[in-house]
Parts: C-alpha cells; sequence; structure tokens
C-alpha cells in the first residue's frame, strides 16, 4: 500500500460500522468478550468534550485499515498529563505496511499538543508481532504491571 495515501484522522460516527468490526477483532485476539453496554460506552466517550478517551483511525479513502485508542490523564509525578495508548489494531490484511506506525505517530503528536509528559502502552508478553514494532518506534520499560480484582 502507498503509505502516502494514508491518512490518520478522528474516528467519525460514520465509522463506526468499520471500527467496530475492528475492536471485535481486536478482542478476539486478545480472547476477551465485552459487553454490548462497554461498547457503547466507549463510543459514546470517543464523542464526549468531557471525556479524556480518545480514537483516531487509519483511512485510505472511506477504508478504515485501524485504530488506536488512548487516553489521557494526571500523575503525581509529573505536573502535566500522561497518554496511554490503550488499544492499537491493523486490519489482518494491511499489517507490514507501517500502519501501525502511522497510528503510534499521531498519538505521540496529539500528546505533544497536550504536553504530556510521557506516551506509555502495554502489550502481552506473548504479543512477538506487535513487539517488533514497539521495539522499532519506542523504549521498553523495566516496569511490571500487576492486578489486582475488585470484587
Amino acid at each position: 500500500m502507498n503509505t502516502a495515501l494514508l491518512q490518520v484522522v478522528p474516528v467519525t460516527q460514520e465509522d463506526y460500522s468499520q471500527w467496530y468490526t475492528y475492536w471485535l477483532g481486536y478482542q478476539n485476539f486478545y480472547k476477551v468478550i465485552l459487553t454490548e453496554e462497554i461498547t457503547q460506552t466507549t463510543w459514546q466517550r470517543f464523542f464526549d468534550d468531557s471525556e479524556p478517551v480518545f480514537c483516531a483511525v487509519a483511512k485510505k479513502g472511506e477504508q478504515v485499515l485501524g485504530f488506536v485508542h488512548y487516553v489521557f490523564h494526571r500523575s503525581t509525578w509529573a505536573p502535566h498529563y500522561y497518554c496511554y495508548l490503550e488499544d492499537l489494531y491493523v486490519s489482518p490484511d494491511c499489517r507490514g505496511q507501517h500502519i501501525g506506525k502511522s497510528l503510534i505517530e499521531y498519538v505521540q503528536q496529539q500528546a505533544k499538543t497536550q504536553h504530556a509528559t510521557r506516551l506509555y502502552w502495554h502489550t502481552q508478553e506473548n504479543n512477538l508481532t506487535a513487539q517488533k514494532l514497539y521495539n522499532w518506534v519506542a523504549e521498553k520499560s523495566e516496569m511490571i504491571q500487576y492486578r489486582m480484582p475488585i470484587h
């Protein structure tokens, strides 16, 4: 694919059906099933100015090729926001064409615009394909994530 034809832009309401297909693919990859309520809440947050949750899509014409979700949040370690890249997904048919890199760079630009102090993300230890990209564009942290149930 000619990356000159690729655009990374904020998601629009008209992108829902294509985004939704990839959202289901993303969940399938991570072996999770999120409820329709969570999906609809997430979708609506992208269009709510009071929410710090955003989505951008990579497009060639009107065809969505992938998405990135990112969140701005405060930190006790910095005077400005941190930017957490929460979800990144590229159509399996388009992988290896720098679309993921373009989506990450878009978030990096948004983080700069908001004067964020840090841009960071996580991936599964066995997601070696994604790690090739991440090792190319970023530095691996020494941090390990722990999770505790809240019920």
